[in-house]
């Protein structure tokens, strides 16, 4: 489904990503790992097209994406969940919502408010609340949501549960193996990596911009040394 090959990426005259290639199936949950700075979010901004890649090629369902501008890659049918969750904090939780709502391939069985409140208890709860209202996982939520609105076939999460408690983030990935269930792509930034392991099929380590191991959730679990070296403080 989403096919990353060679991708160069710079940031002025400072390069990021020296040719990172990954693939994602349909169905699939994969994740990019790493510590801090070593080019995970840039990977991410590439694909989305909010930084442009210098070289290599990015294809979602056979269909070049390198060069299109954002909202074009959005409306290809990637979803993505940033950073920082941007939620808009005037707008209510059903505003939140209704305003990314779009079946462009015409889904037999389309996001909806009601699907997202079943997926999220909470946010039926807080439905009439702003933005700006909500706790940090409310916020997490509400951006699960507000991209699942969109209808994606790849749904990317970037730093899905940082800064969450506990329950918060077993409840984010409790929605994440719901959705592997029913089908969805899935990309997964993030550092609990006893989570992504029970949930993610492949995981892709980055090193200083470089793809430095790849490998199943299995592989993962039973490589200690590469978490340590890549993973460890």
């Amino acid at each position: 489904m989403l096919d990353v090959r060679d991708l160069e990426t710079c940031y002025g005259l400072s390069q990021v990503l020296f040719g990172v290639s990954l693939r994602i199936e349909a169905g699939q949950v994969a994740t990019l790992l790493g510590r801090n700075g070593m080019g995970k979010t840039t990977t991410v901004r590439s694909i989305m097209g909010m930084t442009p890649c210098k070289s290599g090629s990015i294809a979602f369902d056979e269909r070049p994406l390198a060069g299109l501008p954002s909202y074009r890659i959005a409306q290809a049918g990637i979803g993505l969940v940033p950073e920082g969750r941007q939620i808009f904090p005037n707008l209510t939780v059903r505003e939140n919502l209704v305003a990314t709502a779009a079946n462009r391939r015409n889904e037999k069985n389309p996001w909806t408010l009601d699907r997202v409140f079943d997926l999220f208890s909470n946010l039926r709860n807080r439905a009439n609340n702003y933005g700006n209202q909500l706790s940090g996982g409310e916020q997490q939520m509400l951006a699960i949501g507000r991209a699942l609105m969109t209808n994606p076939r790849l749904l990317i999460l970037d730093e899905a549960t940082e800064g969450l408690a506990p329950l918060i983030r077993l409840e984010i990935y409790r929605s994440v193996e719901r959705l592997k269930a029913a089908g969805l792509s899935i990309l997964v930034i993030d550092k609990d990596v006893k989570a992504l392991i029970r949930v993610a099929d492949v995981h892709y380590m980055l090193e200083k911009g470089r793809v430095v191991w790849t490998g199943s959730s299995a592989e993962l679990a039973a490589n200690e040394d590469v978490q340590h070296r890549y993973l460890g403080v």
